[in-house]
């Protein structure tokens, strides 16, 4: 068996050798190529391809950008194979549970496919099977792939400041999750909760009884994919306000449940009898509390241009990789707000915002939490929906009225009044503490303890200032060091003398002179520059 497992491995690692090899990895890796690459490798390249799409934080934008375009369809395993997977999940034939399922799959991505199926009680079903032994499989790549990051070259510079093992660590624990059906059960049921009572939403009814960890069993709805529009037309649907209402659901899934669709493209997103319908909670995103609350205070503070409450928000709400040049970040996010500052809501392109700031965040070394770049991947499937029914309905607009209707809603002026009592009460406990502050400081300072440590951050133009100017200085102190030197000698009678005076005193004349011309002359240039 330890043999099989070996030669195995090495018959995978002479075919991702020869993948290599064909498409040139040894001249570099442009973001296409490592596309073509995982495409030619298969259906578990493929889905760590799709993960990979998400870390906008450690990936160049082009490779996050041509990553999503990897086609998640691909070749369905034989109906032999997904029966044995049925069966050996229940333990029993499929036939006591199912009254028939049909051989030509629904769907067929890198991780699982779906058939359409009746259960034995009459309910019209889709199963969805987990691929035979693509567990062990991805995990085989993945062991694979950590001895290839030794040879791999650098791709794009990430090589060299990126620890790939560690992306791949995570990339594993993100998949082994999707693998997980009884993870996606639980997913489905928490975002049901989330949506009872929205008219307009339908999640398909999850058969808990029938669904293990690599077999889920749920409702079958009909309708048709939220972005065909001649079908949604014929039925005389209005794509405007399927638009708005995706939309409006979207936001509240953001900022009001923080446990949003991660990946709601058209293939996930369905409209049927008048309600859009959500499946496949497979991927999800989810947000803290905390983190929706700094998001909300991210958003005032770009509202009033507030830029150092802003960089505070985002200091906080991530990671740094080292230390951060808050000066270089502070300028960043001024020149952005400056230039959205003008816009109005419905002019500003969310996609455009929100991937500017995640590139100020990984410019400055900051470490991106999980949930803003699975936000990032959703917000730009909910712009391909928009732009192929109703591309004038603008994103940020809905959303900027949604968080106002929410503030109003949440507004409680009993806490507020108790909120503003508490902040007024700690400001004047503190107030009271700083004359016995001063007075402590003042006598530090007159037994010489005192001491103050003052950091001083420059512009390259103002650092540049300040070396001339200090130059200059040190120029002046020669000349006039010069010149008294020079004539305390002059009024000796100290030998050799050149024109009555001595030589030493008149050399020093001519360079005191020579350094002011020098001084004037390049005071005169630099200032005509």
């Amino acid at each position: 068996m330890e043999d099989k497992a070996k030669m195995d491995n090495r018959s995978r690692m002479k075919e991702i050798r020869q993948v290599l090899f064909r498409n040139e990895i040894t001249r570099g890796v442009t973001p296409e190529k490592l596309r073509i690459i995982l495409e030619e490798l298969g259906p578990t390249y493929i889905k760590l391809g799709q993960i990979m799409s998400l870390h906008s934080d450690i990936l160049p934008r082009a490779y996050c950008d041509e990553l999503i375009k990897l086609n998640s369809d691909v070749t369905p395993m034989p109906f032999s194979e997904v029966e044995e997977v049925i069966n050996r999940s229940y333990r029993e034939d499929w036939h006591e549970i199912f009254s028939s399922i049909e051989k030509e799959p629904l769907g067929s991505a890198s991780i699982a496919q779906v058939h359409r199926a009746v259960l034995k009680s009459g309910e019209d079903v889709v199963v969805k099977v987990q691929r035979k032994g693509i567990y062990d499989t991805m995990a085989r790549d993945i062991g694979l792939l950590h001895r290839l990051v030794k040879l791999m070259p650098p791709v794009g510079g990430i090589k060299n400041v990126v620890d790939l093992d560690m992306v791949l660590d995570e990339m594993w624990a993100v998949a082994r999750e999707e693998m997980d059906f009884l993870k996606e059960a639980s997913n489905v049921d928490e975002f049901a909760r989330n949506n009872t009572g929205i008219k307009y939403v339908r999640i398909p009814h999850l058969y808990h009884e029938y669904t293990t960890s690599r077999v889920l069993v749920m409702e079958y709805v009909g309708g048709c994919a939220i972005n065909d529009r001649e079908h949604l037309l014929s039925r005389g649907y209005d794509l405007e306000e399927v638009g708005r209402k995706l939309i409006n659901n979207y936001v509240k899934q953001v900022m009001e449940d923080g446990f949003f669709h991660a990946d709601p493209h058209p293939g996930n997103v369905k409209v049927h009898d008048g309600k859009i319908v959500w499946i496949d909670m497979g991927m999800m995103g989810r947000l803290s509390t905390r983190d929706k609350a700094l998001m909300e205070k991210a958003v005032r503070a770009i509202a009033v241009t507030d830029i150092a409450t802003l960089e505070n928000t985002i200091l906080e709400l991530c990671d740094s990789n080292g230390k951060v040049d808050q000066g270089r970040l502070y300028k960043e996010l001024r020149v952005l707000i400056e230039r959205y500052g003008k816009m109005s809501m419905g002019s500003i392109d969310i996609i455009e915002f929100f991937t500017q700031i995640l590139e100020i965040m990984k410019e400055n070394g900051l470490k991106i939490p999980h949930g803003m770049t699975m936000l990032g991947r959703g917000l730009n499937h909910m712009q391909g929906v928009l732009t192929e029914i109703s591309p004038n309905i603008n994103m940020m607009e809905i959303a900027a009225a949604r968080v106002k209707e929410q503030a109003i809603e949440k507004f409680d002026l009993g806490q507020e009044l108790k909120r503003g009592g508490r902040k007024l009460y700690t400001a004047a406990y503190k107030t009271v503490e700083i004359p016995p502050l001063i007075k402590s400081v003042l006598e530090e300072y007159l037994k010489g303890q005192a001491q103050v440590s003052i950091k001083l951050d420059t512009t390259r133009e103002m650092a540049h200032l300040m070396r001339r100017l200090v130059r200059n200085i040190v120029m002046g102190l020669w000349v006039m060091a010069l010149l008294i030197g020079s004539s305390i000698i002059c009024t000796t009678d100290m030998h050799p003398q050149m024109l009555g005076i001595p030589a030493l005193g008149f050399f020093g004349f001519m360079l005191a002179f020579m350094i002011c011309l020098y001084i004037f002359i390049r005071h005169w240039f630099t200032r005509n520059k």
